[in-house]
């Protein structure tokens, strides 16, 4: 039993001022304090327009079965028609099941008296029939215009002009729409975002849309946790591993809980051939996907196979100059146009190195106006940067909210107090990657070697993707060398950089790679000049041997 409802405290006794029929019809006297006139005649009403002022009073109420919970008291029946969801709460006896021929899909009509259960609203019932023939007919078709229209996006301009943002407008529109339809027909919606900076800021903004909307819906702050899930994915793609974890999860609240399998928003990844299998696999038990990503890809394969695809490479656009962190707060604005985001465009934009200077102009200026300077945003990213390598797989919904600056003044705090601790650790790892780093010239280009595995102490901060980052810039800044690509290698993995003047592609290098050495069975991903692949172990020196044949003939 759901432990939400394992200790509701309803019992025999909290009926006593009535009485109820033992007959099958379940007819119920007027509670005391009110009417006779008032409970055989109730006002008719739309879930929405009910409140906590109306307590006591008694209302007619149409909807349609979404969930049925039996606990060791009453029998609860949370019912949805369109406009909100409540939850309905009949009495027969101690864990016996009131209504047994109402089930979850039936639509019903009923008559009861609002109450209050822990600060959440609920209906007592006085009268419970279920609506079947023509009549179901049209009060189910009447639904299903009511969570359109509900669902309607009030389309906004976006907060910096953009030719990428124009042209990606129509997928824009329809995610923002599935999400919000998601929410009213009580769907579960589950987040899954890179864990890094750019990640973690594309699933905030879109949980600061969302929250609020499955709260109102189900007039339960408690709803916030029930149907709204954001997960970390440690590798940059939709692992089956991540897909069977979230089909797992869902199927188990469908069985235990009546809940309806999910949408799940995979964000900062998503676009590739490698995110295909997890999303095939879920589709299959019945769950729906949206992907907002900014990534390369060689083929598109997921289109066809989720509700909506955004990315800039699918309208012939550069995801460098536009990073998942920005497209989802505009995404966010769309599904709820909060105000308390405007900032992380800018945050993520510069966590990622958006290369797209008007853009960030912009958004710089949005987050100015709430108080958060360039220098500021760049160490929120490096204590996100932190902490995500840290909580790893964990939610984390608070921590977060405060890394994010909910509260702006504890964000203050604790970003002053681990930014410096931070750089000392990012001088340390420069320091020992320097130390151990070797370069050979090939062809014009300067190669650096960082071997990750025989450098680092397990568990090393900065990761390994930050320390290949960080000697990449410093032998360019210190040496001058316009030309450079970097390395950073472990037993089956190689986090890669490249300047731009080296003419690096990552996407052709792995092509490159299966061609010439398929039993490595090298397989990855990321932008143009920033990504990573990996392999089997064994073939890790011929994998770098490769790289170097490709600089030397490709470039």
């Amino acid at each position: 039993m759901h432990n939400k409802f394992k200790d509701r405290g309803h019992s025999k006794s909290k009926f006593k001022d009535r009485e109820y029929s033992k007959s099958p019809k379940r007819q119920s006297f007027a509670p005391s304090g009110k009417s006779f006139e008032e409970f055989i005649a109730p006002k008719t009403a739309d879930i929405s327009e009910i409140s906590i002022a109306n307590k006591g009073e008694s209302f007619s109420l149409s909807g349609s079965v979404d969930k049925v919970v039996q606990t060791g008291g009453p029998t609860i029946f949370y019912i949805n028609d369109g406009t909100a969801t409540l939850a309905l709460k009949a009495f027969e006896g101690a864990g016996v099941r009131s209504y047994p021929e109402i089930d979850v899909g039936d639509a019903i009509r009923a008559v009861v008296s609002i109450e209050e259960f822990n600060g959440e609203l609920e209906g007592e019932v006085r009268k419970l029939t279920k609506i079947t023939g023509e009549e179901k007919e049209k009060f189910l078709a009447k639904l299903v215009e009511i969570e359109k229209k509900r669902a309607k996006v009030e389309v906004i301009p976006f907060l910096v002009e953009s030719q990428i943002l124009d042209k990606l407008k129509d997928r824009f529109i329809k995610a923002a729409t599935e999400i919000r339809l998601a929410i009213i027909q009580n769907r579960p919606i589950i987040i899954r975002h890179h864990n890094d900076t750019d990640g973690y800021s594309s699933g905030f903004v879109l949980e600061r849309a969302i929250l609020p909307m499955i709260t109102k819906q189900h007039n339960s702050v408690k709803s916030a946790w029930e149907f709204y899930t954001r997960a970390p994915c440690n590798a940059p793609m939709y692992e089956i591993d991540d897909s069977i974890r979230d089909t797992a999860r869902s199927l188990a609240a469908v069985a235990k809980f009546s809940n309806k399998m999910p949408l799940v928003i995979i964000v900062d990844t998503g676009s590739g051939k490698e995110d295909l299998l997890g999303i095939q696999q879920g589709k299959v038990h019945g769950i729906n996907f949206i992907v907002v990503d900014h990534h390369q890809f060689e083929e598109d394969v997921i289109s066809k196979e989720v509700l909506v695809h955004i990315n800039p490479h699918l309208i012939g656009e550069e995801g460098s100059k536009y990073s998942a962190g920005m497209l989802c707060t505009e995404l966010a604005r769309f599904i709820n146009p909060v105000e308390n985001i405007v900032q992380i465009p800018a945050l993520a934009g510069l966590a990622d190195r958006i290369n797209n200077p008007q853009v960030m102009k912009g958004y710089l200026e949005h987050a100015k106006k709430k108080g958060y300077n360039e220098s500021f945003l760049r160490d929120i990213a490096s204590v996100i940067d932190f902490v995500s390598s840290r909580l790893r797989f964990m939610e984390a919904r608070e921590y977060i909210e405060v890394l994010f600056g909910e509260p702006m003044e504890k964000q203050k705090a604790l970003v002053n107090l681990l930014a410096p601790y931070l750089k000392g650790l990012d001088a340390k790892g420069l320091s020992i990657a320097e130390s151990a780093a070797k370069t050979e010239e090939i062809k014009g280009v300067t190669l650096q070697l960082l071997d990750i595995e025989n450098t680092f102490a397990r568990g090393f901060y900065p990761k390994p993707g930050k320390c290949t980052s960080l000697i990449h810039d410093a032998i360019q800044e210190k040496k001058k060398i316009k030309k450079v690509v970097t390395l950073g290698y472990m037993p089956d993995a190689i986090t890669i950089r490249a300047s731009d003047d080296a003419n690096f592609s990552i996407h052709e290098l792995i092509n490159y790679l299966n061609k010439n050495i398929p039993s490595a069975f090298v397989e990855g991903g990321g932008h143009k000049n920033a990504g990573s692949i990996k392999f089997v172990p064994h073939k890790q020196e011929e994998v770098i041997n490769s790289i170097r044949d490709f600089i030397r003939k490709e470039m």
